[in-house]
This record gives structure tokens, sequence and C-alpha cells, in this order.
């Protein structure tokens, strides 16, 4: 006979694990870059010999200015995901930014992750940011890469409701923690080459701010950056986001 104690215990741990799988299901749902489930996002397209250039976080009044520098240098356009408070402190950067051609995203306001943020905020933190984006540049905002990359279904919603094309990646490292520009880049290129054994173009993300800080020393990420494009100039093509949507 089964005893009502042990009965008790064989539901409770079956609970247990029931949360434990909702809640990974959830995560890599929210947050993985390759997960469909909650939305279909801009990442790559079978272009293996083009890259994209993103950068998250800023602008950085330090870091922001030496990496266009070097994009102009190279005649490289780049993805920059602005945060709103970031921008509308620094707006002569953006300005500068659009001036050369650079393509402008909204990265949401305060960098909250949305995917455990309600929808009215939401909207507001895309609202705020692209409307400050686009009074600065001069022109309409149509990229939105989430902070994390966190989504659910109503942040896709609401970003397609905006006229917003939602972007993730599919070559990343931990540049924002990472000291050696050297590890930066030899970890993108070794992301690179499996992207290109699979047909596809890189969508790469480095970070030219800090959304904790915003005098961040964003050193490592723009060697890197410029590491990069010395290595692949000559055998692909740099891309802005335009070019695939």
């Amino acid at each position: 006979m089964i005893s009502p104690l042990a009965t008790g215990l064989d539901a409770g741990a079956g609970a247990v694990v029931s949360a434990g799988l909702a809640a990974g299901f959830y995560s890599y749902a929210s947050l993985w870059p390759g997960s469909r489930i909650f939305g279909k996002a801009l990442t790559a397209p079978e272009r293996p010999g083009e890259l994209a250039l993103t950068f998250d976080d800023g602008p950085n009044a330090t870091w922001t200015p030496r990496l266009l520098e070097i994009l102009a240098e190279h005649s490289v356009h780049a993805t920059f995901f602005l945060l709103g408070a970031r921008a509308a402190s620094h707006p002569e950067l953006v300005r500068q930014m659009a001036g050369a051609g650079h393509t402008i995203g909204n990265h949401s306001w305060s960098h909250p992750n949305l995917a455990r943020t309600g929808a009215r905020r939401v909207r507001e933190e895309l609202r705020q940011t692209s409307e400050t984006l686009e009074q600065i540049a001069g022109a309409p905002v149509k990229f939105f890469r989430p902070p994390f990359g966190a989504r659910r279904p109503a942040v896709f919603r609401i970003a397609r409701e905006m006229g917003l094309v939602t972007v993730l990646w599919n070559a990343m490292t931990s540049d924002w923690s990472e000291a050696s520009a050297e590890t930066i880049a030899g970890n993108l290129v070794s992301g690179i080459g499996r992207l290109q054994e699979r047909g596809r173009a890189a969508n790469i993300v480095l970070h030219d701010g800090g959304h904790r800080d915003p005098a961040a020393n964003r050193e490592p990420s723009v060697t890197a950056a410029r590491m990069l494009i010395e290595r692949y100039k000559g055998t692909h093509r740099f891309v802005a986001l335009d070019a695939w949507s």
C-alpha cells in the first residue's frame, strides 16, 4: 500500500520538476538568440560572404568617436543599437553616426529585460527611444534589438505595431567583460568560420557602450572591431542591416 505521505511527496516532486522544465523552456524561448518560439526576428541571411558589424549600448563619449574613426578609415558602415537615455545625453554622436551613413537602431531607453517587463512599459521604452533618435538623426528608426535579446510575444507585437523590425544575432562573445581584444576577435573569427561553413552571413554583436556604466571602457571591443575589419575587408563584404531587410 502506498502511503498518503509518499503520494504527496511524489506529487510535490513532480510539480517541482514541471516548474523547472517550464522555467527552462521560457528561458530558452525568450533569451536564446536562435529560438523562434516567441516570434521571428532578423538575424542573418544565407550570404556567407557578408558580415554585419552591430554595436550595442552606446553612445559612449570616449569610445564611440574612436570607433567611428576606424569605420570611416576603412569605409565600413555599421549598425548602432542605441540606448535612448545615452543618445539624449550625446546627440552630437548620434548625428555623427547618421551623417556617416551608419544605421541607427532602437535598443530601448534604459535596457530592461523586456521578457519580464509589462507591456505598457515596453511600449514606452520603445516609443521614447525611437522618437528621440528620429528627432536627433532626422530619419526614421527601422530596427530594434531587445536588451539581452530578451523577448516574448508581446514584445514582438509591440515592435511590429511601431514599425520596428526585431533583430537578434548569430555571432557574439562576452566583449563587455573580456579585457583582451585578441580573445574577443579570436572568438568571433571562430564563430564566423562556423557560420561560413553553414552558408550563413554573420550578424556580429560588439559593445561601444555599457548599460550600467555610461563611461565603460570599451577599448577591447573597439580594437577587436578594427582587427575584424582588417582581417576580412579583402575577402568579405561589410554591410549595415539595411542590406538584409
